[in-house]
Order: C-alpha cells, then structure tokens, then sequence
C-alpha cells in the first residue's frame, strides 16, 4: 500500500487516460486484499444506511413543505416568453396554459423561434393572431453566444411591452392560478426573481417514464429537502419571473447566452445584486418526452455533467442519496446483510415517491421501473466524473469549471 501515494501522485500529473488508469491501479490493488475489500463493503453498507435515512427525512419534508391556498392578487401587466425549438408533443397545450390564466392584469404571451420552417412555430400557428389571446411569435436567427435559448430570448425581449417577465421553458405547462401565484411572490419585500419547482410528466410510455420518475422520485424530493435545510438556492428554467429593469442591470439576456445552465447563472446574479430568488410554494409539470434510451442517457448526463461542474463537491456529496446501488456493491463485496439493505433502499425509496405523489396530486406512476432506474440514476452519477462532453440541440460541447459550453463537434459527425 505504501506505492500507492506516489503512483497517484506521478499518475495525477498526466493526462486524462492516464488518471484513469491510475484509479483502475488503485481499484485493483484494494480489490486484490480480501481485508480491504470487506472494509469496502462495509463502507458502502454505511452509506446505504445513510442514503435511507436521507430518503425517510426527505419524504417527510415532502409531506411538510409548505403549499399556500391564499395569496395576494396583484393586476400587475406581464410578458410571457416561451423560447421554442422543434416539435414537442403538447406543445400548443403548453403554451395555451399560458394564455388561459385566471389573471386580472394584462398578460403577453411572446413566443420565439429561430426558423420560420421550424415545427414549433407551425405547432402552436392556431393560435398566434387569435382574437382571444394576446400572445405573438417572433422568428429571429441572430446568436448572442453558444446558448441558443438564450440567444431566442435575446431576440424575443425587444416585443415585451411589461416589465414583469416570466420566463418558462417550452416542456412546461402550468394551471390557471399560476401567473397570479408568481406575480404575487415577486412583489414581497426584497424579491428579486421567482422560480418554481417542477414534477415529471410522461408524454407517452416508456423512456418518458424513467424520465418522468427521475424528476419526481430523485430531483424534486432532493430540492425539497435541500431548500427546506437552506442547502441550495435554486433557480430552475421551468420559470424565472423577475423585472425587465433587473435583467437589464445584468447587461439583459446577453450577458448569460454562453453559459449551459443560465437558469443558474440569473439566479446567482438576481442574488449577487442583494435579492432573494424565490422558490414557489407549488410546482409545474414539466413535460417528459424521450424516444430512446439514448436519449434519456444524453439529457440526463448533460444535466449530471452540468451539475458536477458548477458544484464538484456538491454533487460528489449526492453519493449517499443512491442507497439501492450502494447496497448491491456491499452485497457483491460480501457484506452479510447486503441484500435486506437493497429491500430497504427500494422501501424507502418507493415511499419517497408515494410521497410525492400525494403531496402534489400526481397521477399513478409505474413504480415497478424503480430498482432499474435507481441502477440507472447511479450509473449516470458515476460516469459523469470521467468526461466533460455533453450533447446539446445536436452538437457536443466540452463543459468547464464555470458551466460554459466550448464546441467539440457536431452529434452527427460521432462514430456510430
């Protein structure tokens, strides 16, 4: 053991291949030591015991976490944008849920698009120009960075008339208290900008599912129990409502079109100006939409690999929240009780999602997927750490330290 130190050290000071061989040395000089690989065992075992607690405590925040039946209603004017990209099933749906809102104050629904021939703009066609809503497309090419939805949205706020935006993504539907809800939040003292949490909803069945489960049974109850200990202070692009005159004092839409994960990076400038970003005590459903296995693959590891970039330490610390395939390792590893942590893991996490479900009247979801999706949400999370590219609207990108996409190549031009 005692050659370990330096051949991480002589191994570290080499390119990425070689880090990675460096850890297949390591891994195979722990495994070749029967002691060392009960120790391990054991380890993940612990883990798997704390990824349950933290699975029994996040339920229960689910069940606390506050859901206000009144609020204030304010007339107040407001411009919804709504960047499009492609054809997405429920499209016009989504954004008619826009439109139709129990709002007393003038809403503006201002949708935008790059192509005029793009499916999206054909989509929602029945009802730009309809007497009964106010809502107009705008169809504008010009790229202010890498990030082509905030480039759309550059190029959409020149036609908002308000100074109140809200911003939602094109996968978000909404219910009609919805407007009335944000608008109210972002007129309480010191608010600078209010985001909503989302739930999954599966278009069809299939990868939609293990998708859809993925936001319902992983990421909602995870930044539930992470606002709920002040843990995080999110900023999710299934809305961002704030002022034209606060964007504009971050230099506008601009000033975030080269950073993948710009919901974040408005967040962080609502809070770098002294305002608090809050969070909506209510979510939207965000519409799940996946064809193929791969595809769930690329959006969930460009959203992993986003994270871990933004966070390292963070995100490394979401190890625990994968009791179920930690307890198998500690089952192959031979510990003893292995395989009841792996039934509990799978209790807990089952549990978990029933809670979320009633908490926020979700429909019945396929609970039996969990064990494959919980193995597959761990998988995710272990190749994340070893590579920087991330698939995005059809091309590659290597991701750095700041969140920001450099061009690697087109998704096409990979070898298939």
């Amino acid at each position: 053991m005692s050659a370990i130190g330096p051949l991480w050290r002589r191994e570290g000071r080499e390119n990425g291949k070689s880090r990675r061989r460096c850890i297949a040395a390591l891994a195979v000089t722990a495994l070749s030591n029967p002691q060392i690989v009960v120790l391990i065992g054991d380890g993940f075992a612990a883990c798997a015991i704390l990824g349950c607690l933290y699975l029994s405590l996040a339920a229960i925040m689910v069940l606390r976490f506050p859901r206000e039946e009144s609020f204030e209603e304010i007339a107040a004017p407001v411009t919804v944008l709504k960047p499009l990209h492609g054809a997405e099933p429920g499209l016009l749906r989504r954004v008619r849920s826009c439109c139709m809102q129990n709002y007393r104050g003038e809403v503006q629904v201002v949708c935008g698009v790059r192509d005029v021939a793009d499916p999206a703009a054909g989509q929602i066609a029945p009802i730009v120009g309809a007497q009964a809503f106010e809502i107009e497309l705008i169809v504008n090419a010009a790229e202010h960075g890498r990030n082509r939805k905030v480039s759309n949205l550059a190029n959409m706020l020149p036609s908002a008339r308000h100074d109140i935006l809200v911003i939602a993504d094109s996968d978000i539907e909404v219910e009609p208290d919805y407007l009335a809800r944000v608008v109210s939040q972002l007129h309480r003292p010191n608010v600078g900008a209010v985001t909503c949490l989302y739930h999954g909803v599966a278009a069809k069945e299939g990868w939609s599912e293990y998708a859809a489960l993925a936001i319902n049974g992983h990421f909602l109850p995870s930044a539930i129990f992470a606002v709920s200990f002040g843990l995080a202070q999110p900023c999710f692009g299934s809305t961002i409502a704030l002022r034209k005159s606060v964007l504009r004092g971050f230099g506008g839409f601009e000033a975030f079109a080269d950073r993948l994960a710009d919901d974040y990076a408005i967040g962080a400038a609502v809070r770098s100006a002294g305002k608090e970003v809050s969070v909506g005590a209510f979510t939207v459903g965000h519409m799940c939409s996946i064809d193929s296995f791969r595809g769930l693959l690329s959006q969930e590891m460009r959203v992993a690999r986003t994270i871990r970039s933004l966070d390292p330490i963070g995100y490394a610390g979401t190890f625990i929240t994968h009791p179920f395939a930690l307890a198998l390792l500690s089952l192959v590893l031979g510990c003893e009780f292995g395989d009841l942590l792996a039934v509990l893991a799978l209790a807990c996490r089952a549990a978990l999602c029933f809670a979320v479900g009633y908490a926020f009247r979700l429909r019945p979801q396929p609970y039996w997927i969990i064990p494959f999706r919980d193995a597959l949400s761990f998988a995710i999370y272990a190749v994340s750490f070893f590579g920087e590219i991330v698939t995005w609207r059809g091309f590659d990108y290597r991701v750095n330290a700041e969140g920001k996409p450099a061009p690697h190549r087109a998704a096409s031009q990979r070898k298939a």
